[in-house]
């Protein structure tokens, strides 16, 4: 953890957002959902962030990005116990030739649902994943039912696979396919625009050598919830097609996903960041957010790291305001 000066005392809310590369909205939803907040309000009221402050924000944002679910990332950074994902069990090892039962997936301090949704993959029980996660979603709510029951539950499985000589490949198969189908059902068609002076849409991209869209996928489910436009590009995006089809929509944003160090490109993201269009004195220039863990300890100046589903949701959303809801 990086040591901060004594003027780091006494941060504004907006100047820490800048600091730690989220949006300010962010920081008054953990305060207000997780209790990570400033230590001391200048006149009662205003937030002023102190280092010790910062150090646990950092935390958080570590362990969120990491994919760890907000509510356990803010108990571990709130307890100074950010150094490994909290409530992680070691991950056991199966017998050979033999499969565990579910219980012995290293699911950790999570919601039932997740324990009940691990059991049924493990079986391989596609009726019963299926019921599963819909009652999740219907019950919590998309950003939750990511958040707090999908990833925690697609990790369990993933880190058993990583341990067992490529056993379990089978059920992280599976999930996944449900999980995808799952929040493509919940995705609402995408509103168009109206008027020639519309903001334009949310553009969703993997960037060049990354599979991983289940992330992008409930982002783009979350933002159909709220009637925002978006355009979906999925796995891989070439860096030309991702280039000409920003210049040819004019996006709002522009949401990158690298799931490793090695696939996130700063140049294309600061490429993106400077396209331009319109005509001349009024043209346009995209918000651009780097999603996934790829981009961790990458310094981009003008660019957004949401750690969350929720977080990128709350930033993009805050981008449009009420019109787009009020034209769907």
């Amino acid at each position: 953890m990086a040591d901060f000066p004594e003027t780091v005392v006494g941060l504004t809310t907006g100047a820490l957002a800048r600091r730690l590369g989220v949006s300010p909205t962010t920081l008054r939803s953990w305060d207000r959902r997780y209790g990570i907040g400033p230590a001391e309000r200048a006149d009662g009221r205003h937030r002023r962030w102190s280092a010790q402050d910062v150090a646990v924000l950092e935390t958080m944002c570590r362990l969120t990005s990491a994919g760890v679910p907000p509510a356990e990332a803010a108990r571990a950074a709130r307890a100074g116990t950010g150094g490994d994902a909290p409530g992680r069990a070691p991950t056991e090892a199966a017998p050979h030739g033999r499969s565990r039962a579910a219980g012995s997936l290293p699911l950790g301090d999570v919601r039932q649902e997740c324990r009940g949704l691990a059991r049924a993959a493990v079986r391989l029980d596609a009726p019963a994943v299926e019921e599963l996660l819909a009652r999740a979603v219907q019950e919590h709510g998309l950003a939750v039912a990511w958040q707090e029951v999908m990833v925690p539950t697609l990790h369990a499985v993933g880190r058993k696979w990583a341990s067992s000589d490529d056993r379990y490949v089978e059920v992280e198969h599976l999930l996944s396919w449900h999980v995808s189908s799952t929040l493509r059902r919940h995705t609402l068609p995408s509103p168009g625009r109206s008027g020639p002076a519309a903001v334009g849409p949310v553009v969703l991209a993997c960037v060049p050598g990354e599979q991983h869209t289940l992330p992008l996928e409930a982002l783009n489910a979350g933002l159909a919830e709220l009637r925002l436009p978006t355009r979906m590009f999925g796995a891989a995006v070439p860096a030309e097609a991702l280039t000409a089809a920003v210049e040819r929509l004019g996006p709002a944003a522009v949401v990158l996903w690298a799931q490793t160090r090695s696939s996130a490109s700063l140049p294309l993201a600061r490429h993106v960041a400077d396209a331009q269009w319109g005509v001349r004195g009024a043209r346009g220039r995209p918000l651009v957010l780097l999603c996934g863990p790829g981009w961790l300890g990458r310094s981009a100046r003008g660019m957004l790291r949401p750690t969350s589903l929720r977080d990128a949701l709350d930033t993009l959303s805050d981008g449009y305001g009420p019109e787009p809801a009020a034209r769907s």
